[in-house]
């Protein structure tokens, strides 16, 4: 038997964006089934919009919408003719929705297409039109910009922002494109092995970040030994020299006023930050 999920626990604030981070086979898609009362739980409950989900499919699905793995629809009908059961389903009287989401995500030019000709991207498109055309309280995306071009993932990333600071939606998001999540998230939760490592809001995030200063020089074997006879703690990393020091950080031009008095002038003296990616596969262990 395989635990697929750990004891996690989730808390997700109204109206922030929330990503869920791991590598495939973490626990990510699982969670958001359960979130979803697509699966039980063998141990635990779970309570979405402060309703506990129930053995019999109840919960607080009217203010929720979805998109998990793949995008579903009705392959021989179209755009319009999908959203517009989507809109019966959920008791909107007002056709005109179905428009204007249809505007919303740039899937208006294929209003009379069949779904099942549709691209991988604009069928996601559809599968997002779906889980926000009732406008709900909260919305779960599994990978929301998966088969877009960048385009579309900015787009999305503009549409989600407007969505949870004007609107006041509640976003729950699982993503790869790390990139992305580290412009969008105000909050993020990374699941590894099932279980959740970190939960921290994103300007937390950033004072967690490591930063370095990256030294290059027309000879990086000289500079490494003059920079460690002056007290410094280098590191070679490929064709550019490193540190982690503090008061490296603080003062490069320290660094640079050491090189050039030894008569090796800095082609490249720069102070980066850790981004998302990095700090993730540091947290997972797979940048070893």
């Amino acid at each position: 038997m395989v635990k697929a999920v750990d004891k996690i626990n989730v808390t997700v604030r109204r109206g922030e964006i929330y990503a869920f981070l791991g590598l495939n086979g973490a626990g990510k898609t699982t969670t958001i089934r359960a979130l979803l009362g697509m699966i039980r739980p063998s141990e635990g409950n779970v309570i979405v919009l402060d309703q506990a989900l129930g053995q019999d499919g109840s919960g607080p699905w009217a203010k929720v919408g979805h998109l998990v793995e793949s995008p579903s629809a009705y392959p021989e009908l179209t755009v319009r003719e999908n959203l517009d059961i989507a809109r019966r389903l959920h008791r909107i009287r007002n056709p005109k929705v179905v428009n204007e989401i249809m505007e919303h995500l740039s899937i208006a030019l294929y209003a009379d297409r069949k779904a099942g000709t549709l691209s991988t991207g604009n069928l996601q498109r559809l599968g997002l039109a779906r889980a926000l055309l009732h406008e709900p309280e909260l919305v779960i995306l599994d990978e929301p910009a998966n088969g877009l071009d960048p385009a579309g993932v900015v787009e999305i990333r503009e549409m989600l922002t407007s969505l949870a600071h004007e609107r006041g939606m509640t976003v729950f998001m699982s993503s790869h494109i790390l990139s992305e999540v580290d412009l969008l998230a105000t909050r993020i939760g990374i699941i590894h092995k099932g279980k959740m490592i970190e939960e921290l809001d994103a300007n937390k995030l950033e004072q967690l970040r490591s930063s370095r200063l990256e030294i290059k020089t027309r000879d990086n074997k000289l500079a490494y030994e003059v920079l460690t006879r002056a007290g410094y703690s280098i590191k070679i990393d490929g064709m550019k020299l490193i540190t982690y020091e503090q008061r490296a950080l603080e003062a490069p031009d320290n660094i640079a006023t050491v090189l050039v008095s030894a008569g090796i002038a800095p082609t490249h003296l720069a102070v980066e930050h850790e981004n998302l990616e990095d700090y993730f596969l540091r947290l997972t262990g797979e940048n070893q």
